[in-house]
């Protein structure tokens, strides 16, 4: 005959043990010791920005011969054939406004029209308000700018939303009655 083994004295199964809840944020590690406290979290840490191997902090030493041999050549010829006196005007009125600035707040915002100025790292953490035709686009400049133009970061132009198709948009629509 057919016997059952003896279960009251084997150790319950894992997962029907009262210890065996899932984890959740405030638990600890299931390696932490039992007596150690909770963190509060693990230390994020967050990627150092490089433009073309070039660390942020050697981007504002750089001058401009070693800048000019990072960017795209379209900057680079634009670089190459002279800054205009416009565009040293607004790099001069963004050094204000940020030397204006006080330690935590933002900069003002400086106006211009120049949508084709090349963002250099000097302009980094300024707000610039770049002309779109029709109003001043508040543009705060990030790392990752280097080297585009102003304009490309003020839209003349409100992209297109693409919904539902109005009467008239097909021939069928034509054969719906318009209550």
């Amino acid at each position: 005959t057919f016997q059952l083994p003896d279960f009251s004295s084997a150790e319950p199964h894992p997962a029907h043990s009262p210890t065996s809840l899932s984890l959740t944020m405030a638990d600890p590690a299931p390696d932490a010791a039992p007596d150690a406290p909770v963190a509060a979290g693990r230390k994020r840490t967050f990627k150092k920005f490089t433009y073309r191997g070039v660390d942020l902090d050697a981007l504002f030493d750089l001058g401009s011969e070693e800048l000019m041999n990072l960017v795209n050549s379209r900057p680079r010829r634009k670089f190459k054939r002279g800054i205009r006196r416009k565009p040293l005007a607004l790099i001069k009125k963004l050094r204000k406004a940020k030397k204006e600035a006080s330690a935590h707040d933002k900069p003002a915002v400086v106006k211009t029209h120049l949508r084709d100025m090349i963002i250099v790292p000097e302009m980094i953490g300024s707000i610039v308000g770049v002309y779109n035709g029709k109003v001043f686009a508040q543009v705060e400049i990030k790392p990752e700018m280097i080297g585009h133009y102003t304009g490309e970061f003020a839209l003349p132009y409100r992209p297109v939303m693409h919904g539902r198709p109005g009467i008239g948009a097909t021939h069928s629509s034509r054969f719906i009655p318009l209550k």
